[in-house]
């Protein structure tokens, strides 16, 4: 018997990340964003960029004030509207779509995908669409950079009796609120269905999200289909190196 994800219903890629989640996005910077961005102005050269998933701007807007020309895909109109919102987003080609079909007429030196933002499609196959159509937006001497997670250290998964990885972890404790994450990891499909919740005086808050993990050597096979190879591989965007002990890992692909 497989892992029972969250009800169907309960999430849609296409809606979770709505207005309430695109609020509160911008809330805690990962602390990398210059690092990222100066990584990719660096390989962007003298552009356009396109950044997959371009969600709120956070790396597309100081990019862009680089000097570099970045245009976005993102699946989620709160997104949208949330980046339009700041300061210069309203200068950014932003297509609303699915970022593994949507094509544009133009080409890029740079395509990125930032954020584990590949996991968002919860199936192989999908995700194989989505660096095919990246690969597509390249131009002759163009990159396709993906940052993501390595799947096993990412959480502290415990296999139990019923063949579940399972987890439960307190992300904020404080006098007036407890925030908790849980998610079960099903090892066939590699998908994780997890839920953000929010205990407070006020009641509780859920928020659905579901994940599939790619691992590097996938995602290398993934180019390869797509007609692209690894150029390099860092531990992080300040060009740590990458081994065993990585937690995740910057990938920069060019044409075969």
């Amino acid at each position: 018997m497989g892992v029972v994800p969250f009800d169907a219903m309960s999430f849609d890629p296409r809606t979770s990340f709505g207005p309430q989640v695109a609020a509160l996005y911008d809330d805690k910077p990962l602390g990398d964003e210059e690092a990222a961005v100066t990584r990719l102005a660096q390989l962007a050269g003298a552009g356009p960029a396109l950044e997959l998933a371009i969600g709120t701007g956070r790396i597309a807007l100081p990019l862009a004030a680089t000097g570099v020309r970045v245009d976005g895909i993102e699946l989620s109109q709160a997104m949208i509207e949330r980046l339009r919102a700041k300061p210069g987003g309203d200068a950014l080609q932003v297509t609303c779509g699915d970022m593994a079909a949507v094509e544009l007429p133009d080409r890029y030196r740079l395509v990125y995908l930032v954020f584990n933002s590949l996991m968002n499609l919860l199936t192989q196959d999908g995700q194989v669409d989505c660096v095919v159509n990246a690969a597509r937006h390249l131009s002759d001497d163009g990159v396709f950079v993906v940052e993501n997670v390595v799947p096993d250290p990412m959480y502290g998964l415990r296999h139990d009796r019923g063949g579940v990885d399972q987890y439960v972890n307190a992300t904020g404790i404080d006098g007036e609120r407890v925030s908790l994450e849980v998610g079960r990891y099903d090892r066939v499909s590699q998908r994780v269905d997890k839920n953000h919740i929010r205990l407070t005086d006020g009641g509780i808050s859920l928020e659905p999200l579901a994940l599939r993990y790619v691992w590097p050597s996938e995602l290398d096979l993934m180019a390869r289909i797509a007609g692209l190879r690894l150029r390099a591989r860092w531990g992080g965007w300040s060009g740590e190196p990458f081994d065993s002990r990585s937690l995740r890992h910057v990938s920069v692909y060019g044409r075969a």
